[in-house]
């Protein structure tokens, strides 16, 4: 248990059974009136973000979230393993806890993962990653890095959007939050 005062970016409160996540918190001490404090908080799992008012000095419950880098290693079924890199304990992850990351997570790639009492709550990417283009079609002759764009798959079966001169072979850096093409990679 903490109090209102006690708040701060990127705690965990654990408010009618479901985890939030402090994104921005402000005290405010009004001329008339009692001390309040507003937040912003965001739900952990499902990512709904909401405005909340708490009193000033009242006890809100925190949550403890064990955030630790790890390995993924394959998929079984539904679930995606990952091993903790310093345990070498595997824990296995549902594939709506891993959601829209699966499209760029390939075997052997570190990851953060965050768990609440032993269940995993959600994966995190690191900001980039980087991709082979498995498929897409053709450019033509002339076709510069000003063009348009074409859809291309990349090793992990996810499609998205790539300049026109880029072929079936090329390394890409692709942004882990939205699928945006970042750049080319030489080795």
């Amino acid at each position: 248990m903490a109090t209102t005062n006690d708040l701060k970016n990127g705690i965990v409160l654990k408010i009618d059974g479901q985890l939030w996540t402090v994104v921005e918190f402000q005290h405010v001490k009004p001329g008339k009136g009692g001390a309040f404090v507003r937040t912003k908080l965001k739900n952990v799992l499902s990512g709904k973000v909401v405005d909340k008012t708490f009193n000033a000095g009242l006890k809100v419950e925190t949550a403890t979230v064990d955030k630790r880098d790890m390995q993924y290693l394959y998929k079984d079924g539904t679930d995606y393993v990952f091993m903790d890199s310093s345990t070498y304990d595997q824990l296995y992850v549902p594939d709506v806890t891993v959601g829209d990351s699966a499209s760029f997570l390939l075997e052997n790639q570190q990851a953060m993962v965050a768990t609440h009492e032993g269940s995993p709550l959600y994966v995190e990417l690191p900001p980039s990653v980087v991709l082979e283009i498995t498929y897409t079609e053709p450019g033509l002759q002339g076709d510069r890095s000003t063009g348009g764009t074409k859809p291309a798959t990349v090793e992990t079966g996810a499609e998205i959007q790539v300049p026109l001169f880029l072929e079936v072979g090329t390394r890409i850096k692709v942004d882990t939050r939205d699928g945006s093409y970042l750049g080319r990679v030489n080795d």
